[in-house]
């Protein structure tokens, strides 16, 4: 990776006390799925057997990406930190035909930071639950217990190197509410999402233990959370209007690679309300009982570089909401895929990688969804 950042800085662009360095990735993809699922090109759950249960083939580029990596000059007032940003973009947002992908902003952000700190304003990851699982799939598991996503925020982290062995790192932030999955989500129109009077506070505190030097296997272990406010308005008899629901999350992350070849990394969370954080297989709010869904989730992975250029990836995910928050015979109420991969870099900038996932979503008086899937990818980075 190291090689490959230095490949892409010679394409810098530089312009007075600036330097722009252009990415992107040239994304295909190609997948069978033994029954539908959610969304098909990637997936989020499978649609039950009552509804679909038909096979399907699809191929796909739209998660090809673009971005510009800014650096900037250093911040006399706040200790001479570096400055610079993000704005990366794909072509996952609404289509109304597969070929015509629309833009979709991942990263659009402004940065401050030296070995001690860093402040950002703008779109990003979320703090909380940061880690992804290594899938070929875009989604990365999205919807079946990998919850976290971008949205806007102000954010600031604070390091504190004990020692070359011990680093302690604090994570807060200052988020808006993403309130696009109601009623979306849903398709009745029948509840409406509104942004309350108070932003969403997002926290994390991680310890790091080894040698984080070149060659070291430090491991690290984090905890975080989140609390909001979500307003909505309820439309069918009996109407309510302004009714205030929180939205709130824990989370444990672990990160522990056992060798150089080896190791293993997931997640764990409750919470409820969790729609446009990716969980409780992206439903939020019963529109019968009127009150927010409350789930429990995680994954986890272990990976194994069977040589420099060829990768494996095995791991088990799941998102689980509660039963009796469920009231919709269209509720969604289990979700699980058992998953593996091969990655292999042909080169430093071109990777294929093959994957199979064994999916199963459980449904309120519905049938069942189960689903495997066979996903060929490839990769161009530059």
């Amino acid at each position: 990776m190291d090689e490959l950042r230095a490949e892409m800085k010679k394409l810098a662009w530089t312009k007075g006390d600036y330097q722009i360095v252009p990415y992107g990735i040239l994304w295909g993809s190609t997948t069978y799925e033994s029954s539908r699922t959610n969304l098909g090109d990637y997936s989020l759950y499978v649609f039950s057997a009552s509804d679909q249960g038909e096979a399907a083939w699809h191929v796909d580029a739209k998660s090809t990406r673009i971005g510009l990596d800014f650096t900037g000059p250093r911040i006399p007032a706040l200790g001479c930190a570096q400055s610079g940003g993000k704005v990366e973009i794909d072509f996952q947002g609404n289509f109304t035909t597969e070929n015509k992908g629309t833009v979709l902003l991942r990263h659009a952000y402004w940065e401050a930071k030296d070995e001690t700190f860093r402040v950002l304003a703008g779109q990003t990851w979320d703090v909380i639950s940061p880690l992804t699982p290594t899938t070929v799939m875009y989604s990365i598991n999205w919807g079946a217990g990998n919850i976290g996503y971008r949205r806007a925020q102000f954010r600031g982290e604070r390091y504190f190197a004990f020692s070359d062995t011990l680093l302690w790192t604090v994570q807060g932030s200052l988020n808006g509410n993403i309130i696009a999955d109601v009623p979306n989500s849903f398709g009745s129109g029948t509840v409406i999402g509104d942004h309350s009077p108070w932003p969403v506070l997002m926290g994390r505190t991680a310890l790091t233990f080894g040698d984080r030097g070149k060659g070291g296997l430090p491991i690290t272990l984090g905890l975080s959370g989140h609390i909001g406010e979500v307003v909505y308005d309820f439309l069918a008899p009996p109407a309510r209007d302004d009714v205030y629901l929180r939205t709130w999350s824990m989370n444990v992350d672990l990160r522990a690679p056992i060798t150089e070849r080896f190791g293993f990394q997931g997640e764990y969370f409750i919470g409820e309300n969790l729609g446009a954080y990716l969980g409780g297989i992206l439903q939020s709010v019963d529109l019968v009982y009127r009150r927010g869904i409350y789930s429990r989730g995680g994954w986890v992975q272990l990976w194994y570089d069977i040589t420099p250029r060829l990768h494996s990836n095995v791991g088990y995910s799941l998102d689980d909401p509660l039963d009796r928050d469920l009231s919709s015979a269209s509720g969604r109420r289990y979700n699980s895929v058992i998953w593996g991969n091969l990655i292999y870099d042909i080169t430093k900038q071109f990777t294929v990688g093959l994957e199979v996932g064994s999916w199963r979503t459980l449904y309120v008086g519905k049938e069942p969804g189960e689903s495997i899937r066979v996903e060929f990818m490839t990769k161009y980075t530059f």
